[in-house]
């Protein structure tokens, strides 16, 4: 049976073009499971919860929902009447404790007077003879002192307390002020107001958030790495970001690393402040995702993030932040 060259070159053609395709698959699949790419990446940002640092009743929110608001600018006004109230009688108290304190300070150097003119009657009837001054004399003239003596020292305690109480009333005039100020809440940083559900007439409690603000300067992202892509992920390194809503792509670097994701066959692990990151599918055994931390090193102007927004993310390892 003669094999012809037709034949021949057919299959070699036919082998080649398979080993190709499997060459190609299986880096297409390497690719795919190793490269340091994921399309599970969320915008995050810092959420400072502003709570007011007094507890009063609302009487002017000056900001909507979803605005831009600046450092410093006001976000909402409690009810001023009590403050001012506790202002003025901080102020009243402070005046009394400071008539007090100066009437205190009389009371001293009339007692410091009387007991040097006492102690120096005593010293000179002790220096004269018994033929001049009786020993009965005598000893009224350093009973008198030593009661002069014993007066000037509750004096100048009471002198002390006084201005005790003179700076325990400053200080309460200093914090009733502080109160006024801090009656009137102001942005703590650059950002957007969101989810506002503030109105007035409703009570604020010192400590509890009543207003959530995006700080406009904080935005970054987490792209959750599969655990098998973890070892081509480096600190520095540059990435890629790109919205799932389209756009020009975001450059930036990586940040950070994860150190500890949530381990969920230990029911104990969800207490311990971990990311716990959903591995999707639950009849495969799939590869853990470790967050990894992406800093934003420009945003192109015009786009607006928003904390939560979804974003593929690519590592690009031949380019580091800086170089």
């Amino acid at each position: 049976m003669t094999i012809k060259p037709q034949s021949v070159l057919r299959a070699l053609f036919t082998v080649t073009i398979l080993v190709i395709a499997v060459v190609l698959v299986r880096m297409l699949w390497a690719d795919y499971m190793y490269s340091p790419w994921t399309r599970d990446g969320r915008v995050r940002a810092d959420v400072i919860d502003v709570a007011t640092d007094v507890s009063g009743l609302v009487s002017e929110v000056r900001v909507k929902d979803n605005q831009y608001v600046h450092r410093g600018d006001v976000l909402f006004v409690l009810d001023p009447y009590r403050f001012n109230y506790a202002v003025a009688q901080a102020a009243a108290d402070v005046a009394r404790a400071q008539a007090d304190m100066a009437k205190a300070k009389a009371q001293v150097a009339e007692g410091a007077s009387r007991d040097q003119m006492k102690r120096e009657q005593a010293a000179r009837r002790a220096n004269l003879a018994g033929d001049v001054i009786s020993d009965e004399t005598r000893e009224d003239a350093e009973s008198a002192a030593s009661q002069s003596n014993a007066a000037y020292r509750a004096d100048l305690a009471a002198w002390q307390a006084a201005e005790a109480e003179y700076k325990t009333a400053l200080v309460e005039q200093q914090t009733a002020q502080l109160n006024l100020t801090r009656s009137v809440v102001r942005a703590p940083a650059d950002g957007y107001i969101t989810n506002l559900n503030l109105w007035p007439g409703d009570y604020a409690t010192a400590g509890v958030a009543r207003m959530a603000l995006i700080d406009v300067h904080s935005f970054w992202v987490y792209g959750y790495f599969e655990e098998t892509k973890i070892p081509r992920v480096h600190v520095g390194e540059h990435a890629v970001v790109r919205l799932l809503s389209g756009g020009v792509n975001i450059q930036g670097h990586v940040d950070s690393l994860s150190s500890g994701i949530a381990d969920r066959d230990n029911p104990t692990s969800a207490n311990d402040l971990l990311a716990n990151v959903n591995p999707i599918f639950t009849w495969v055994r799939l590869a853990q995702r470790v967050p990894v931390r992406v800093h934003l090193d420009s945003v192109p102007a015009g786009m607006h993030l928003a904390a939560g927004m979804t974003c593929t993310v690519t590592l690009l390892p031949e380019k580091h932040a800086g170089t």
